[in-house]
């Protein structure tokens, strides 16, 4: 029989983070077909987690309901390891299918008539989630100075509400958490809510250290989990201003009595619980945890930033982009369908976004896989 302890059994990761970069990298066996510089679009399913899912579906084969029985108890391991990794409470995190799913649940509980500020061009799932109900909408442009826009936008609109990308998917402009550290003591009813899709996974992050009143993110890019899983995290201090009506036998721990004692983060968790998804997040975020965030945040901002200085050498850099003073790990370089088809048929996987082509690095990708690009560019 199946028991708890062998379902969540992890490899041992203790050493990962000394591991020359090409042992690293044979956990991602597509980096040896291709150069890959599309986790912004996909990230990549380790060798260990394909091996952990496997066990996982072999042992719900074997088993069935003997081994769905574990299933409460896994879930809230995997809670556990998602509110340590991000620096949340437990009562602050719900286990979400993506992004849009959770933010469109906290959309219908919250007070209608009220101004939201967005960034022109952000992601459709953030922005579409507000214009297509009851708001009243402004907005601000990143085309220059991001934080000074958001800034005047903000004095000059008064909005309720500001919702944004923390990494904008176009060209990876980050806003910076300092700023909006600023932007929250100088406007502390201002609710903050973020989409970290393209940043958790990237360096250290902290929740409740951070000025964000909530954020959600899909997990199948830098956090490397796979589809199907996501996390939204929502501080208890602004919890009281929603009044959520999504509703599932799950939100009551499946007990008849509980109808009436629901906990606000269990109005985002309705119906069954995927132990096969929401287990791939607990595992990529161990294996992170392996490496050390630490690491992953050097590795990711060392190559960040040489190709930062590649790109403006070439001159392939947006002038936006070219004056952050710190940019992220997703670059939108000049480039049309014909030059990303000689890219793809060079085997570097990217993007086509926008007027450009989107390449971006995680901590797997090398200076080898900059100088291959850059040398098809030049």
């Amino acid at each position: 029989m199946v028991t708890f302890n062998a379902l969540v059994k992890i490899p041992n990761f203790d050493g990962l983070a000394a591991c020359l970069m090409e042992d690293l990298r044979n956990e991602f066996p597509v980096l040896s077909k291709y150069t890959y510089l599309n986790t912004a679009s996909c990230g990549l399913i380790s060798k260990s987690l394909l091996d952990w899912r496997r066990e996982h579906d072999k042992n719900l084969w074997e088993d069935a309901s003997i081994f769905r029985d574990l299933h409460k108890a896994h879930i809230k391991s995997i809670r556990d390891t998602v509110a340590r990794f991000m620096g949340a409470g437990e009562n602050e995190v719900a286990l979400v299918p993506n992004f849009s799913f959770g933010l469109n649940t906290l959309l219908e509980g919250i007070q209608k008539k009220q101004k939201v500020l967005l960034l022109d061009r952000d992601y459709p799932s953030i922005n579409w989630a507000f214009e297509t109900r009851d708001f009243e909408i402004c907005y601000a442009s990143i085309s220059t100075d991001p934080e000074a826009n958001i800034e005047q936008a903000v004095v000059q609109h008064q909005p309720d509400i500001f919702a944004f990308s923390l990494v904008q998917y176009l060209n990876g402009i980050k806003i910076d958490i300092e700023f909006l550290k600023q932007l929250k003591a100088y406007h502390p009813n201002l609710l903050l809510i973020a989409d970290g899709t393209q940043y958790l996974g990237t360096e250290a992050f902290n929740f409740n250290d951070s000025p964000l009143d909530i954020l959600g993110a899909s997990c199948y890019k830098w956090l490397l989990a796979g589809y199907g899983n996501g996390v939204f995290m929502v501080k208890e201090a602004v919890q009281d201003a929603f009044s959520l009506s999504t509703i599932g036998f799950n939100s009551a721990d499946a007990t008849y009595g509980k109808k009436g004692e629901i906990p606000f983060m269990k109005h985002f968790e309705p119906g069954h619980q995927d132990t096969l998804n929401y287990g791939s997040l607990e595992q990529a975020l161990q294996f992170l945890d392996g490496m050390g965030m630490d690491v992953v945040s050097e590795r990711v901002s060392e190559i960040s930033k040489k190709a930062t200085d590649r790109f403006i050498e070439l001159g392939l850099l947006e002038e936006v982009v070219v004056n952050r003073k710190e940019h992220s790990n997703i670059f939108n370089i000049q480039g049309d369908a014909v030059l990303f088809q000689k890219l793809r048929d060079k085997g570097i996987i990217c993007s086509l976004r926008d007027k450009g082509i989107r390449v971006s690095f995680h901590f797997y990708n090398t200076e080898s896989d900059l100088d291959r690009l850059c040398c098809l560019l030049a």
